[in-house]
């Protein structure tokens, strides 16, 4: 009498848990070198903090074909130093964007040296698929200098890019002289030729610290319509 053999038996631990959809995948990499006095980081930290709260931005994201997004900010400085200020966060009304809001308030305030554009686009372009799946995934780096530490920005970037990850970016002309900004490129001509990059990609201009509110609402609604309208390469907001 043959006995029959018993079937293996298989575990299921179960399968990675599914990436929630959203229309965009939001990264904000905000600069704290240097350059950025106490004063320019609390209006940075401000401008971004009043872009959630404010019901354009909201209706803009309510507006997409999903009606939510995911948004996360980390601050950034030397090719080494990068810090996670707000993690991952769903936006899909006016009480997650207070959260967020509120998250951005409460982060701590740190000013560190250098200017590393190509580490803050490495580490940002790591944070993808953590919980969401974006239907386009976009780093906005705002910062007020060139690339100083760190690999050269151009192979970061071109890292970036073949992951499909569009950059945009948010430049701040800031008027106040500084002995090490001497020979430098035009900071605006710099972040249009060696920053940004990928479908739809744009450059807003912060023409100061104290227009940068009014610079990063513009551009994150920019960036979260589902169906981007054409529009200019560089835009100027203005305080």
């Amino acid at each position: 009498m043959g006995s029959a053999l018993a079937a293996p038996l298989i575990l299921r631990t179960g399968s990675a848990r599914a990436q929630e959809p959203v229309d965009v995948e939001l990264v904000l990499a905000v600069d704290v070198s240097r350059s950025v006095d106490e004063v320019e980081q609390e209006l940075q930290f401000n401008g971004y903090a009043a872009a959630f709260r404010d019901p354009k931005l909201l209706e803009g994201i309510a507006g997409g074909p999903l009606g939510q997004i995911a948004v996360t900010m980390f601050t950034w400085s030397d090719w080494h130093i990068q810090e996670m200020m707000v993690p991952w966060m769903k936006i899909d009304g006016p009480a997650a964007g207070e959260r967020f809001a509120a998250a951005v308030d409460a982060a701590p305030r740190r000013t560190w040296l250098y200017t590393s554009i190509s580490g803050a686009m490495d580490y940002a372009a790591n944070l993808f698929g953590r919980g969401y799946e974006g239907t386009r995934k976009v780093v906005d780096i705002s910062g007020d200098g060139v690339n100083n530490s760190g690999r050269p920005v151009a192979d970061a970037r071109a890292d970036a890019l073949e992951k499909g990850i569009v950059l945009n970016g948010l430049a701040v002309l800031d008027r106040t002289p500084t002995p090490w900004a001497a020979g430098l490129p035009p900071l605006d001509d710099y972040y249009r030729t060696e920053v940004i990059g990928g479908p739809g990609a744009f450059l807003m201009v912060a023409e100061g610290f104290e227009a940068f509110e009014t610079a990063v609402k513009r551009k994150i609604i920019r960036e979260i319509a589902s169906v981007p309208a054409p529009g200019p390469l560089v835009e100027r907001a203005f305080a």
